[in-house]
């Protein structure tokens, strides 16, 4: 197999190039610390899309978008340009790459996952039923007037899609080799030792345990440590379109 995804193309429009353009003024910083471009820089973009910089609204108005705003030839040109760009996918599957396809998957799947859980910047809202019943919205503190007019999340909003993450990455951490490979054999203590007895003349054998076999299988453990796996493997079906940073 071999994969090659490149990075997104971007947009680059106006608003970019007189950012472009007026490279010497700074960001500014709105009412919750976060950046964002100047007013001047913005108005300079707004006049290189539409040939005009549209009056604020004062206080109690409200923008009309029934007509359409001129686009400038600047705007149709780059507009043009992000069209024609494309992102670089190359895909090749090689006939063994299907053999254990789960596994295969597993290989990228993993390491992804570990990736997102460190770097999201977000969470989807995950149904109690999916989680532990310290993790769902009714455990949580009920939320506050300030908190309503914030967000409509709970305190355990964040922590639900992180026990979700995990259970996926514990699952295909079971499955292509990663920190719990082979995790049937914790269930297992002794040694086998099974051997072939002759039962008739016709060379007919039989297969049956030999004296130093010890070995003793706690299937309970076994059956549970299966359905988390399967568990991880539907939650990441539920989820998979929640799978974004």
């Amino acid at each position: 197999m071999k994969v090659k995804i490149g990075n997104y193309t971007g947009w680059f429009g106006p608003y970019q190039l007189a950012k472009m353009i007026m490279f010497w003024v700074p960001d500014q910083k709105d009412e919750y610390g976060l950046p964002h471009t100047a007013d001047r820089v913005h108005r300079f973009g707004e006049w290189l899309a539409h040939g005009s910089i549209r009056r604020e609204p004062k206080l109690g108005e409200v923008y009309s978008f029934g007509d359409e705003r001129h686009e400038t030839w600047i705007y149709k040109l780059l507009l043009w340009i992000e069209r024609k760009k494309k992102r670089t996918i190359s895909v090749h599957i090689d006939r063994w790459d299907t053999w254990n396809m789960e596994t295969t998957l597993g290989y990228m799947i993993r390491p992804m996952l570990k990736q997102l859980k460190a770097n999201k910047h977000g969470a989807p809202f995950v149904d109690d039923e999916d989680v532990t019943e310290e993790l769902r919205s009714t455990a949580a503190p009920e939320l506050t007037e300030e908190q309503k007019n914030i967000h409509d999340v709970d305190d355990n909003h964040f922590k639900r899609w992180d026990w979700v993450l995990d259970e996926m990455i514990f699952a295909f951490e079971s499955l292509d080799g990663g920190a719990n490979q082979d995790w049937e054999e914790q269930f297992t203590t002794g040694n086998y030792d099974f051997r072939f007895k002759k039962i008739d003349e016709k060379g007919t054998s039989e297969m049956v345990r030999g004296s130093d076999h010890t070995a003793v299988t706690d299937w309970d453990g076994r059956k549970a440590y299966a359905t988390r796996v399967q568990n991880g493997f539907r939650l990441f079906g539920k989820y998979y379109q929640s799978l974004w940073d």
